[in-house]
């Protein structure tokens, strides 16, 4: 399945029993207001999911702040909201797709590869004057069984530099002013892992908050990386979610799949014996 959906192809698909619509919406700074937007106005037969408590576990003292689920909890949950092994799922957020690009790369984690992101999101949908409900939706248990877990696709901190010095390369999404250390509106600490580049994911989008198209993409990401092969890029933002939306441009561009570092810059500064850099500095 492509990794994105137009309007248009979701609305078409609305009332197949064998598709279910996931709302990702939600607020860093205000973990409820997903289900305070949810219950206000939605897709119809959307369903919601909430990052801090379906799409990640409550962090340990040395976790990132959302550090992944154990597979066989996410499958709970992708149970719960009706998910199931034959389940084409639709993921969608505001608009950009960064938290929508979560769990599509969750889904394809555990090996489900019929799952796509609704491309410029909600905010396109009503651009299209597509109809939306506050009915919230409810569902039958699903059952879903992973059919593999791709451990590969996760880098830790503790291998994080010895992949930098094999060649490697660590991809950071966040906005540059955070990246530089400019400013820092979450984590206690600013500035980014020595040696990492910075794309913010917000370059992968054209005007109208759908990703760019795929030649533009993948010239893009050609020139970030300095023309790495997907396998040798490792992505991370402030805690492994906006990191996902580049996971998600270099596949939409055909360019394989990277690698997620998921404790990402939340996680690096929980030892104070990190290195930190700051500026332009490498």
């Amino acid at each position: 399945m492509e990794a994105l959906i137009e309007v248009e192809g979701l609305a078409a698909a609305l009332g197949d029993p064998d598709w279910v619509v996931i709302d990702c919406r939600f607020d860093l700074l205000d973990p409820e207001a997903g289900a305070k937007q949810y219950a206000e106005a939605h897709i119809p037969g959307a369903r919601h999911a909430n990052l801090d408590r379906d799409l990640a576990r409550e962090p340990g003292p040395e976790d990132g702040r959302h550090p992944l689920p154990r597979p066989e909890d996410f499958a709970a949950r992708l149970e719960a909201l009706g998910v199931s092994n034959s389940s084409v799922v639709v993921a969608y957020d505001e608009g950009a797709g960064a938290l929508a690009a979560r769990l599509w790369w969750m889904l394809r984690w555990l090996g489900h590869e019929r799952v796509a992101v609704l491309n410029g999101g909600l905010a396109r949908w009503k651009a299209a004057a597509l109809p939306l409900t506050e009915r919230p939706q409810r569902c039958e248990r699903g059952s879903f069984v992973p059919e593999r877990v791709n451990g590969d696709w996760i880098v830790s901190t503790a291998e994080l530099e010895d992949r930098m010095r094999t060649g490697d390369l660590i991809l950071d999404a966040r906005a540059a002013a955070r990246f530089r250390g400019e400013q820092e509106p979450i984590d206690r600490v600013a500035g980014h892992v020595p040696g990492a580049a910075n794309l913010p994911f917000t370059e992968c989008l054209a005007g109208d908050g759908r990703l760019l198209p795929q030649s533009e993409l993948r010239t893009l990401l050609a020139n970030a990386t300095d023309g790495r092969d997907a396998g040798q890029v490792i992505t991370m933002c402030g805690s492994g979610v906006t990191a996902c939306h580049l996971l998600l441009a270099m596949n939409s561009a055909g360019l394989g799949d990277g690698r997620l570092y998921v404790g990402s810059w939340s996680e690096w500064i929980r030892d104070p014996e990190r290195r930190i850099a700051t500026g332009d500095e490498a």
